[in-house]
């Protein structure tokens, strides 16, 4: 095989690639952040029988590698299931579990840290669980995680990197086929690792701002 060259097609094909990391990452992290919050509340509250199960979930989907969450869903839950699986819905649905399962403990480390006793006076006043979660918890909650949530997102965007082993379109996998068409692999990566480096730091930055502006309004309610 010789060497073709770059082409005028590689920038659109990059930006399909890039198109497909960040929808990936959003839908998992939106996903993950929604599922893991409840997973952390059921948890918190210690719903009989769900918590327990839950935890044993969380702690496999933390403590084994994405790559093989990724095989196993995409290889493994077709021939259980016997239902057909595309490499994009595979993904998503990896990276959402893994996205929780961390999400949960991040929530719930944020809650335990949260004065026991507001909750107490809280509920002294009559104050429903519910009020007390909405108006006292989350706003606490949400300030004291978001560096542990900053740092997540940004990781969790770089573990998409991982989802080209199934075939998905991502990114990495456009850096694979630039690479293996112009044998220019210098190039083709540095170009592919500038982008995920500017992302990231794109995201850190937003996550920055958030919390700033979310510690400001904590300090204007006196909270």
């Amino acid at each position: 095989m010789r060497n073709q060259g770059f082409n005028w097609h590689d920038p659109i094909l990059w930006a399909q690639g890039l198109g497909v990391s960040v929808g990936v990452f959003a839908a998992s992290m939106i996903l993950g952040t929604v599922i893991g919050i409840a997973i952390a509340l059921v948890r918190v509250y210690r719903v009989p029988v769900a918590a327990p199960l839950l935890l044993a979930i969380s702690e496999f989907l933390k403590n084994s590698p994405v790559l093989v969450q990724l095989f196993l869903v995409f290889f493994g839950v077709p021939v259980l299931l016997q239902v057909n699986i595309t490499p994009a819905e595979a993904a998503i649905f990896t990276l959402t579990g893994n996205t929780a399962a961390f999400i949960a403990v991040i929530a719930i480390s944020a809650i335990d840290a949260i004065d026991r006793g507001q909750l107490e006076a809280a509920r002294s006043f009559g104050h429903s669980e519910r009020s007390i979660l909405r108006k006292i918890i989350a706003p606490q909650a949400l300030v004291v995680a978001m560096p542990a949530l900053i740092g997540l997102a940004v990781n969790q965007l770089q573990v998409t990197s991982l989802i080209s082993a199934i075939g998905v379109i991502d990114l990495t996998k456009v850096g694979q086929i630039l690479n293996q068409r112009t044998w220019q692999p210098f190039i083709v990566w540095t170009i592919i690792g500038v982008t995920y480096f500017i992302l990231s730091r794109l995201l850190a930055a937003a996550g920055g701002r958030l919390e700033t502006r979310l510690r400001r309004h904590m300090d204007w309610a006196g909270l």
